[in-house]
C-alpha cells in the first residue's frame, strides 16, 4: 500500500501519512458523489447556500486545531491564526450573490412564447487544491460549486494533507449530506486516470505550469471544463508621484508575507528614478525586521517555507543572480535561523535584469528585485516581459494614468496603490502561462455551471 507523507517543515519530520485510494476505490467514491449530485441540486438553492455557511461556520469552531495543523504542514506562524478572514469574507460573498448571480435570463414571457436562459450545475466538480493557501484558495471553487448544485470532489496538495479531511468533516458535521462533497487521498497517477476515464465535468486545478499542463492532457478529449491557476511574476510598479511610504509596506508585505508563496504576491518591482533610492532603503529596512523562526512559537513572524526543496530554488535564483552582478542587501547576520534547508531569510536584491532568471521565472520564496526606471513606457515594457500574467500592483495618485497603464498590461488583474488581494466581487483569472478561466464573482458562478435554454411555445385557443 502506497502511503502519503506530509513532511513537516519545521523539523523534515513525517507529520501526517494517509494511504493513497487505489483506482477502483477513488471511482467508486465519485459515483457515489454523481449520484448524490441530482437529488443534491433539487434541494432549492437557499438551503444549500445556508448549509455551506453552516460548513464554513462549523470550520472556524475548529482554529485551535486548523491554525497549528497549518504551521506544522507547510510553516505559516501560528500568530496569523490560519486564513479564516479571507476564508470568511469569499465564503459570505458569493453566498450573498448566489440568487441574482444563477437566476435566469428571462427573454420572453408573453401570452404566447416563454424564453429563458437557467444556469445548470454542470455536475461532479474535481477541485485540485494547492498548499500555500490551503483552505482560501479550495474555498474560491468549493463554496460556489456547491451552492450552484454541484456535488464537490476534492483532492488537496500532499503538503497540506489535512486539509481536505478537515474540511469534508466540518461540513458534514454542519448538515451537508454524504457523498454531496468528498476528500480523496490520491496520487499522481490515479488522479490522472480519474479524470481520463471522464469522471469529472468541472476540473479546478491551482499549482505549477507543468501540473497544469498535465491536468490538460489527461482531461484531452473528456469534453470537461478546467480552470486553471498556475505559474506566477506579479510585478509593481511605484511611479514619481506614489505614497511611498504606504508602496514600501504594500509591496514588501506581498514580497514576503507567507515566506513569499503567495500566488499573487509580488516578486518583482520597478521604481521611477526620483524615488529609487528612498524605496530601496525603506524596503531594506522593512524585511530587516521579520523574525525568522519556528512557526508555533507567537514570536516569528517568518516561518520556514513549506519544503527544503522549495527554499533550494530560492536560494539558487538568488546566487545565480549575484554571480551576475546582482547585489543582495538583507544581511545575513540578522537571520540566524537561516539553517540553509527550509528556513531561509528574506531578500532584497538591486541591480537586476532580466536576464537574470531570478526575474523571469517564479521564485516563490521571500525575495525580491527592485529595478530603477525612466518612464511608463519603461515600466511598462519590463511588466510584459514575462510569460506570466495574474495581478499587477501600480502605485500612483492619479487613477486615470492607472487605468491606461493597466489596459496595456498583459494581466487577469490590475491594482492601483494596493497588492496581493484577491477581491471575491471581482473575477479571479490569469493570462498567458498562469492559466484559463476565472473563481469567485458572477463569472464564477457561471464557470461552475452551464447554461440551459428554454422555448416554450403556449397554446394558445
Amino acid at each position: 500500500m502506497t502511503m502519503i507523507q506530509c513532511i513537516s517543515p519545521i523539523d523534515g519530520s513525517v507529520y501526517a501519512e494517509r494511504p493513497a485510494m487505489s483506482l477502483e476505490a477513488a471511482t467508486e467514491a465519485v459515483a457515489r458523489a454523481r449520484k448524490a449530485q441530482k437529488a443534491w441540486a433539487r434541494r432549492p438553492l437557499e438551503y444549500r447556500v445556508q448549509l455551506v455557511l453552516k460548513g464554513v461556520a462549523r470550520l472556524n469552531e475548529m482554529s485551535d486545531e486548523v491554525v497549528p495543523e497549518l504551521a506544522h504542514m507547510m510553516g505559516r506562524p501560528v500568530r496569523y491564526g490560519g486564513e479564516y478572514k479571507g476564508f470568511n469574507e469569499r465564503s459570505n460573498y458569493v453566498a450573498a450573490i448566489a440568487a441574482d448571480a444563477l437566476a435566469p435570463l428571462v427573454v420572453e414571457n408573453s401570452a404566447s412564447f416563454e424564453r429563458r436562459i437557467e444556469r445548470e450545475p454542470h455536475g461532479v466538480v474535481f477541485v485540485i487544491a494547492p498548499w500555500n493557501y490551503p483552505y482560501m484558495t479550495a474555498i474560491n471553487t468549493i463554496a460556489p460549486a456547491l451552492m450552484a448544485g454541484n456535488t464537490v470532489v476534492i483532492k488537496h496538495a500532499t503538503q497540506t494533507l489535512l486539509v481536505g479531511e478537515r474540511m469534508v468533516r466540518a461540513f458534514v458535521e454542519a448538515g451537508v449530506p454524504d457523498d454531496v462533497f468528498v476528500n480523496l487521498f490520491l496520487d499522481h497517477q490515479t488522479t490522472s486516470a480519474l479524470i481520463a476515464a471522464g469522471n469529472f465535468n468541472f476540473i479546478n486545478f491551482t499549482g505549477s505550469v507543468e501540473g497544469g499542463r498535465s491536468i490538460e492532457r489527461a482531461a484531452a478529449g473528456t469534453f470537461a471544463g478546467l480552470g486553471l491557476e498556475l505559474g506566477g511574476k506579479d510585478p509593481g510598479y511605484v511611479m514619481e508621484d506614489a505614497d511611498l511610504d504606504a508602496a514600501v509596506d504594500t509591496l514588501m508585505d506581498g514580497a514576503t508575507y507567507n515566506s513569499g508563496q503567495c500566488c499573487c504576491g509580488i516578486e518583482r518591482i520597478y521604481v521611477h528614478e526620483s524615488l529609487y533610492d528612498a524605496f530601496v532603503e525603506k524596503s531594506v529596512a522593512w524585511v530587516s525586521n521579520y523574525k525568522l523562526g519556528n512557526p508555533l512559537d507567537p514570536e516569528t513572524t517568518l516561518g520556514p517555507m513549506a519544503n527544503k526543496r522549495f527554499a533550494k530554488v530560492v536560494r539558487e535564483q538568488i546566487a545565480d543572480a549575484v554571480s551576475k552582478g546582482a547585489k543582495a542587501l538583507v544581511d545575513p547576520k540578522l537571520f540566524p535561523a537561516d539553517d540553509g534547508g527550509a528556513y531561509i531569510m528574506p531578500q532584497v536584491l538591486t541591480n537586476v535584469d532580466h536576464s537574470m532568471a531570478f526575474m523571469k521565472d517564479e521564485t516563490f520564496g521571500p525575495a525580491v528585485g527592485i529595478m530603477k526606471v525612466k518612464s511608463d513606457a519603461e515600466a511598462l515594457e519590463l511588466m510584459n516581459d514575462s510569460p506570466y500574467g495574474l495581478t499587477a500592483s501600480l502605485w500612483t495618485q492619479d487613477p486615470e494614468r492607472a487605468a491606461r497603464i493597466g489596459r496595456d498590461i498583459e494581466t487577469g488583474t490590475v491594482f492601483m496603490n494596493r497588492a496581493d488581494y484577491l477581491d471575491p466581487a471581482l473575477c479571479w483569472t490569469g493570462v498567458k502561462e498562469t492559466g484559463k478561466g476565472g473563481s469567485l464573482s458572477v463569472l464564477g458562478f457561471q464557470n461552475l455551471t452551464r447554461p440551459k435554454s428554454y422555448h416554450l411555445k403556449k397554446v394558445t385557443k
